[in-house]
């Protein structure tokens, strides 16, 4: 589970940064994508003090002063300059110039830069999981070449006790897609889910520009990436070895371990990128905190503290509810038996109203990933171009506003009469259903014991009949009052792609688990 081998260090770029040396903030370079219009970009660095700077591109000049800042903890001054909104394009040189109090005149310059939508990719593993690791991987990364409007970052994996301004470390540099940067180590660059994701709302877009920063750390629980006031918020008390010994399951020792401290990975492989406006962010996180009942509030807290201090530190530009997508989670174990942590995970990822989105914390979308069961990668399922397919979908309807189809069914409505043979279900967000087999409802007519899982019997479906199915009361509980309901709960559920329930109309998209007490 833990994704970075000692073997790998030797590819990350460590950050030696010389105080008061004239240069861009580390993470701003050649071949990156700033944010087109309406929002405005934002470039910025680090000076001598009290320094005027000079921003020229495309005959555009801005100029500006250093400043001293109190979170800069380097003790150099910064100049920083948003820039005009500009449409989607390039590609422009930006050209910096300082000029010193001897009036020596210094420049800098970025190359190769082009304007379009920048994402933030984070998570634990399945996000830091490498296109090079994937079901269909050599064509993936032969083909990355005819993608050059899509450019790729990726962060090295060094924690911070304290919020830094710059990250400490880098993997991959941007880069143009091609065969190197999107085939790079394994584990090491370029995340899989960050890259289908970014490829395929690239051609549905028309080519726009796509800037993708992956920046995800294998075996992390969401505290990792939580800023202090948002695990405040939700009454975080749980210590730091009981988060060791929740994600100890998920530990391949070969791996380095990651940081065992909250806020730590937020403070070094979030908090840097801040400073820069982005389009949105996607996510792949949660199998570390599978069984802890708070993650629906702190899955909640941390994207609306992300989207704060983002819209903040921009100075208003990045949107204070700019789009979030993830991926709930996928499968586990190769024994569809087992009920486990992900079902109520799962359930908590969509904020306990079971999918996205809804009115809990709006522009929020989902992958759902349960029926992409990989034997024998188990958490680790090498069907990542179902998950891109799916998140993609989401992000168009949700991210950009387009008539796409996106979800699959999703409950509309239970009717069960008490002492009935049979529950009707009744789906929405879909024109039809398909009804792929009969098997993965159960219900419970055990009472307050339902929180025993041994008490759930399974129901099949019995018939259909435009988008309400109907389960038959299995013959334990006839003439008894049910008390629950519940759909997929298990922590791998089904054969790959053999839920009960897809859209009829698109056959990927199936129905996200449920759970329901009367």
């Amino acid at each position: 589970m833990y994704v970075v081998r000692l073997g790998l260090l030797v590819f990350v770029f460590l950050i030696a940064p010389c105080n008061g040396v004239f240069r861009f903030a580390n993470y701003l370079q050649d071949h990156m994508v700033l944010q087109r219009a309406p929002q405005r970009a934002i470039v910025w660095g680090y000076g001598d003090a009290n320094a005027s700077v000079t921003l020229k591109m495309n005959d555009k000049i801005y100029t500006t002063m250093t400043r001293k800042e109190p979170t800069n903890a380097l003790g150099a001054d910064i100049w920083s300059i948003t820039l005009d909104p500009r449409p989607e394009g390039g590609p422009f040189d930006i050209r910096v110039e300082e000029i010193l109090s001897n009036g020596t005149l210094l420049t800098i310059t970025l190359h190769d830069v082009l304007f379009g939508d920048v994402w933030i990719c984070s998570g634990q593993s399945n996000m830091q999981m490498t296109v090079s690791l994937i079901f269909n991987a050599t064509e993936e990364i032969a083909n990355a070449g005819n993608y050059p409007k899509i450019r790729l970052f990726t962060a090295s994996l060094i924690p911070s006790a304290v919020p830094v301004e710059e990250l400490l470390g880098i993997n991959l540099n941007w880069s143009v897609a091609s065969p190197s940067s999107v085939g790079g180590p394994n584990w090491n660059y370029m995340s899989a889910v960050c890259w289908l994701y970014g490829r395929m709302i690239h051609e549905a877009l028309g080519g726009r520009p796509i800037g993708l920063i992956a920046t995800s750390w294998g075996g992390t629980p969401v505290e990792f990436w939580m800023p202090p006031s948002a695990l405040h918020e939700c009454n975080d008390t749980t210590s730091v070895q009981k988060n060791e010994i929740m994600t100890a399951q998920f530990t391949d020792r070969s791996f380095t371990a990651p940081p065992v401290n909250h806020s730590n990975l937020f403070n070094a492989m979030i908090y840097p990128f801040t400073r820069m406006v982005i389009y949105g962010s996607i996510w792949y996180q949660g199998e570390a905190n599978a069984g802890n009942p708070t993650y629906a509030c702190k899955f909640a807290k941390m994207i609306e503290s992300w989207r704060q201090i983002w819209n903040q530190r921009t100075n208003g530009t990045t949107d204070l509810q700019f789009p979030f997508g993830f991926v709930q989670l996928s499968t586990s174990t190769n024994d569809s038996r087992v009920i486990g942590g992900f079902p109520m995970l799962r359930w908590q990822q969509t904020f306990n109203v079971g999918y996205v989105p809804n009115n809990v914390v709006p522009k929020v979308f989902m992958a759902v990933a349960l029926d992409l069961r990989d034997d024998p990668n188990g958490i680790h399922p090498r069907t990542k171009h179902d998950v891109g397919y799916r998140l993609s979908r989401a992000g168009l309807a949700v991210a950009y506003g387009q008539s796409v189809e996106f979800q699959g069914p999703i409950v509309q409505s239970v009717a069960y009469t008490s002492g009935g043979q049979t529950v009707n279900i009744a789906y929405t967000a879909v024109s039809s259903i398909e009804l792929r087999n009969p098997a993965g409802f159960e219900v419970c007519c055990q009472g307050s014991q339902c929180s025993n899982d041994a008490l759930w019997v399974q129901s099949s479906v019995s018939g259909k009949s435009g988008l309400t199915i109907t389960l038959t009361v299995p013959s334990s509980c006839v003439g008894k009052q049910l008390y629950g309901l519940r759909y997929l709960w298990r922590e791998t559920p089904c054969l790959f792609k053999q839920a009960a329930i897809y859209s009829g109309t698109d056959a990927n998209l199936p129905s996200p688990p449920y759970i329901k007490f009367f």
